[in-house]
């Protein structure tokens, strides 16, 4: 089984970069490789269509491109997609919607091995990251498991009431605040910079610092990390495909067409950058 580079970095106090895709096509996995910076691939499994084979497809292009892989999944899914993108050679796992300790429980018992101690409830498969029938029901595979990294969307408001006590669940190593989902459930739907919603951004980051925990932050772009560089955050996922994609089309397609129409060479729109998620 193909080392962890995700836990490996964690384990080490070191930060780390990853980026989103929601395409399937395992060529961007291995672009974001050649790109280089990158320590992991977020497929962003809430939001993209995709099937088992795709799943299986990504994990050979993260394990070419020596990247580590994570899904991000909604709470009706966490078993089943936990199961079947650990078994494709994610190594990763950012579960959504968590909203009480009983959620976060959940969480990290899809991912662990139905073992004494670590409260999971994966039992052995035939699957990419055991080489299908090679390693299955060993040792290496427990082990394997355990070294699954474990993160959580910290966006609900009953989360964020009783977010210590959701960090206290062991096996919980990573922590992001998601601004639009918090600011909906307090009835404040799209105001990610309301007074409210900072708040508990800042609460989340400075509560997981302190129980040794790794807060991540989403950012469309490099220009906004200095704030949480400056609170001591060292992990950072920047840029969407589909975003990445947008912003292109609508400034040079909106330039070309402005050429076209005998402006010259009139500036482009400015692009709208959305902030985190």
């Amino acid at each position: 089984m193909a080392p962890n580079r995700l836990r490996e970095k964690l384990n080490a106090g070191a930060g780390t970069i990853g980026t989103h895709i929601l395409s399937t096509w395992p060529t961007l996995v291995e672009l974001i490789g050649d790109a280089g910076g990158y320590d992991y691939v977020e497929f962003t499994a809430e939001y993209a269509p995709f099937t088992m084979y795709d799943l299986d497809n990504l994990g050979r292009a993260f394990e070419l491109k020596n990247l580590a892989g994570m899904i991000k999944i909604e709470q009706k899914q966490y078993t089943h997609q936990a199961m079947r993108a650990i078994g494709s050679g994610f190594q990763s796992v950012l579960f959504a919607d968590i909203r009480t300790v009983a959620d976060a429980q959940e969480a990290v018992a899809a991912v662990r091995a139905e073992t004494p101690g670590t409260g999971g409830r994966l039992g052995v498969g035939m699957r990419r990251d055991v080489g299908t029938v090679l390693k299955g029901g060993s040792p290496a595979y427990v082990d394997a498991l355990n070294e699954v990294v474990i993160a959580i969307m910290v966006e609900k408001r009953e989360c964020v009431e009783d977010l210590e006590a959701i960090l206290s669940v062991p096996g919980i190593d990573m922590v992001q605040f998601g601004g639009s989902d918090y600011s909906m459930s307090l009835g404040l739907t799209g105001q990610r910079s309301h007074p409210d919603v900072q708040k508990a951004e800042r609460k989340t980051i400075e509560l997981a610092l302190k129980m040794g925990k790794n807060p991540r932050i989403e950012l469309a772009d490099i220009k906004g990390a200095a704030p949480y560089l400056e609170m001591g955050v060292k992990h950072f996922c920047i840029g969407w495909d589909v975003r990445i994609l947008y912003d292109w089309w609508r400034t040079n397609g909106a330039g070309m067409r402005a050429m076209l129409a005998g402006e010259g060479t009139a500036s482009a729109p400015q692009v709208v950058k959305t902030g985190t998620y």
